[in-house]
C-alpha cells in the first residue's frame, strides 16, 4: 500500500477543521469560561519543570487529535528506535544517541551491537582529571604559573552550547578563572576574548571534532601566533597551552598539541546536541566534576521521562506537538523564547539553533516535500528587558507569535522584592497575551472613542509557561533536554531528518571560491553573478589601493 501522507492522516485532517473552526477573537477567553479546571488540568510535571499550557489556544478536543497524531506517525516506535541507536540519521547513515553521554553507570546504550557507555564514561574520568588538575594549580603554563584564563574556541555547537551553560551556570563557577569564548571568523571577536588575558596564565581549549573547521582553525591559528609572541616563539608552549576537543589526532599533534590532552566524541553526537559530552569541557573546568554530573544528572532523567512517560503527560511530546500545531496548522512562524532569569540571557540563542537547524528542512526522509510550514523561527531575549522594546509587536502587531515563558520561583541572587517583581511581570505579560483588553472594556474605563483602537488588545496570543523552583545544574539539563526532544517529537511529525544540516553547506564552498579571489595578488577571472563579482571588485579595490 502507499505510505499516507501527513495530510492524509486522520487526525491531521481533524485538526485542520479544529484550526479552521477556532473564533477570530476571544477564544482563550471562552476556553478558560467554559472550563474552571482547565489551568490546573492543562499542565504537566517531571524533573523539576512544571508546564503550563493552559494558555495554547487548544481544546480537549484538539489535544486529543494532537496525541492521535503522534500515534498515527509512530512517534514512540521513533523515541524508542533514537535510544536504541538505530541509524535514524538516514541522509548521513548514522546513530543519534546523545542521550548516552549522561548515561549512568549500568546504563547501555549500543551502536551496532556494541556499548558504547564504558567509552562515554572512560572520557568523562578523563575531563574530570584534567578539570581538577587546571582548577587546583597542578596544571600549569610553560613559565609554571597556574591558569587563570580559559578561551573556549569553536563555532556553532562547540560554541553556543559551552557559552549558554557557562552564563546559566555562572553562580556556580570558580572564581579563580576568567572565561572567555571566541566563535566568529572577524578577528575581532578574538582580540576581545584575550584582552587583558596574560599568554602565560591562558590556557586554550579548541573544539573541532575534524580540526579542520575554518572558523575555528583560523581562530586556533591566531590564538598560537598571540601565544608563540609572547614566548620569542618556543613551540614548546603550545602544549602546555593548548588541549583539544576532536577526533582527529594527527591534525592535532600537528598543532602542536599533546594528543594525550586531546577529548573525542563519536560520530554520533551531533554538533548542537554535544554540550554534555567533551565540547563541555569548559562548562566542567567553570563549575567543576561534580556540579557537572549533576547538570548530566538533569539530562538522563529527563531523557528517562521521554522515553517512558504516556505522551499524554510527557513534557517534550506534548510541548513538540503543540509547536506542530502552532507552526503547522494555525500558521504561527515564529516562536519567542522569553526567560525571566538572566542567567538564562543566552538560551533563546542556544535553542535558535538546536530548533532552527534541526528543523529547517524543506523535504520529507524520502527527499519530497513537505506538504506543511516546518520549523518556526525562534528568537527571545530576557524579560523583563524584552517587555520594553517588542512585546508591543507581540501584543499589538498583526502577527500571532507562540511564546514560551521560563522562570524560577527563587532567585540564586535574592536581593527584596526583585523576584517576586520578575515573576509577576512574567505571569502579568502572559495573562496580557491570552486575554487582552476589548474595546468594551477601554470604553468602560472613559478612554476617549478617538483612542479605543489604539488601546485595545487582541488577546489570543498562545503561550507555554515552564516554572522551576530555581536554576541548579540539574534543571538545566532537563531544560535543555526538554527542548531537545520537543524538536525530535516535531520532526517526526513533519516525517524530517532533524540530524543533518546540509543547509549550512552551500556558502561553505562558495566561501572557499571567493576567498582567494579576495586575497589574490593579481585580479582573478571571476565567474560569480554580477553582483558578487561587483562586490569581490569594491573589496579587492578598497584593500589593495593604487
Amino acid at each position: 500500500m502507499p505510505k499516507l501522507s501527513l495530510c492524509d492522516l486522520p487526525a491531521w485532517a481533524g485538526l485542520a477543521a479544529k484550526c479552521r473552526g477556532l473564533p477570530a477573537s476571544q477564544a482563550l477567553r471562552s476556553l478558560f469560561a467554559a472550563d474552571s479546571g482547565r489551568g490546573e488540568r492543562m499542565a504537566a510535571e517531571a524533573c523539576g519543570l512544571y508546564f503550563d499550557y493552559s494558555k495554547q489556544l487548544l481544546d480537549g478536543e484538539s489535544l486529543r487529535l494532537l496525541l492521535d497524531l503522534a500515534e498515527q506517525v509512530n512517534l514512540r516506535r521513533r523515541i524508542e528506535g533514537m535510544f536504541a541507536g538505530e541509524r535514524i540519521n538516514s541522509t548521513e547513515d548514522r546513530a543519534v544517541l546523545h542521550v548516552a553521554l549522561r548515561s549512568a553507570p549500568g546504563d547501555a546504550y549500543a551502536v551496532e551491537g556494541l556499548d558504547v557507555t564504558a567509552g562515554v564514561q572512560e572520557v568523562l574520568g578523563r575531563m574530570a582529571s584534567f578539570a581538577e588538575r587546571v582548577r587546583d594549580g597542578r596544571w600549569t603554563g610553560q613559565r609554571g604559573k597556574r591558569i587563570r584564563g580559559i578561551v573556549n574556541i569553536g563555532i556553532g555547537g562547540s560554541d553556543l552550547g559551552p557559552v549558554m551553560a557557562y552564563e546559566a551556570l555562572r553562580h556556580y563557577a570558580t572564581d579563580d578563572l576568567v572565561f572567555r569564548f571566541v566563535s566568529n571568523v572577524d578577528g575581532t571577536d578574538f582580540s576581545e576574548a584575550v584582552a587583558g588575558l596574560d599568554p602565560s596564565t591562558t590556557l586554550f581549549i579548541v573544539s573541532s571534532k575534524t580540526f579542520t573547521t575554518q572558523e575555528t582553525m583560523t581562530n586556533a591559528g591566531s590564538a598560537r601566533a598571540w601565544l608563540l609572541a609572547s614566548c620569542g616563539g618556543d613551540v614548546a608552549a603550545v602544549a602546555k597551552h593548548f588541549v583539544a576537543v576532536s577526533t582527529n589526532a594527527a591534525e592535532v599533534s600537528a598543532f602542536g598539541i599533546d594528543p594525550g590532552n586531546m577529548f573525542g566524541f563519536w560520530d554520533w553526537v551531533g554538533g548542537r546536541y554535544s554540550m554534555d559530552s567533551s565540547i563541555g569541557l569548559s562548562t566542567m573546568l567553570a563549575i567543576g566534576p561534580e556540579r557537572f554530573r549533576e547538570l548530566l544528572g538533569g539530562f538522563r532523567a529527563m531523557d528517562q521521562h521521554f522515553l517512558t512517560t504516556p505522551l499524554e503527560r510527557n513534557l517534550p511530546a506534548l510541548h513538540g506537538l503543540i509547536t506542530v500545531w502552532n507552526t503547522s496548522l494555525c500558521g504561527c512562524e515564529t516562536m519567542a523564547l522569553l526567560p525571566y532569569e538572566q542567567y538564562l540571557k543566552r538560551f533563546p540563542a542556544y535553542l535558535q539553533q538546536l530548533s532552527m537547524e534541526s528543523n529547517g528542512k524543506r523535504v520529507q526522509l524520502d527527499g519530497t516535500l513537505v506538504e506543511c510550514p516546518t520549523g518556526p523561527v525562534v528568537w527571545g531575549e530576557p524579560g523583563t528587558n524584552g517587555q520594553h522594546s517588542f512585546y508591543q509587536l507581540i501584543h499589538q502587531g498583526t502577527h500571532r507569535i507562540p511564546c514560551d515563558f521560563l522562570g524560577a520561583v527563587h532567585s540564586l541572587n535574592p536581593h527584596g522584592r526583585h523576584q517576586a517583581m520578575l515573576l509577576a511581570n512574567m505571569l502579568a505579560q502572559a495573562e496580557a497575551l491570552a486575554f487582552g483588553k476589548s474595546a468594551e472594556e477601554v470604553a468602560a474605563e472613559g478612554t476617549p472613542a478617538r483612542l479605543i483602537p489604539h488601546r485595545e488588545f487582541p488577546g489570543d496570543i498562545p503561550s507555554s509557561t515552564i516554572l522551576y523552583d530555581r536554576l541548579t545544574p540539574s534543571i538545566l539539563g532537563s531544560l535543555v533536554a526538554f527542548y531537545e526532544h520537543s524538536v525530535f517529537t516535531q520532526g517526526v511529525v513533519w516525517n524530517i531528518n532533524s540530524f543533518d544540516q546540509w543547509g549550512v553547506e552551500l556558502g561553505k564552498v562558495l566561501a572557499g571560491q571567493i576567498l582567494p579571489e579576495i586575497e589574490s595578488p593579481t585580479s582573478p577571472e571571476l565567474r560569480h553573478d554580477s553582483s558578487t563579482n561587483a562586490l569581490i571588485r569594491r573589496i579587492r579595490a578598497a584593500r589593495n589601493p593604487a
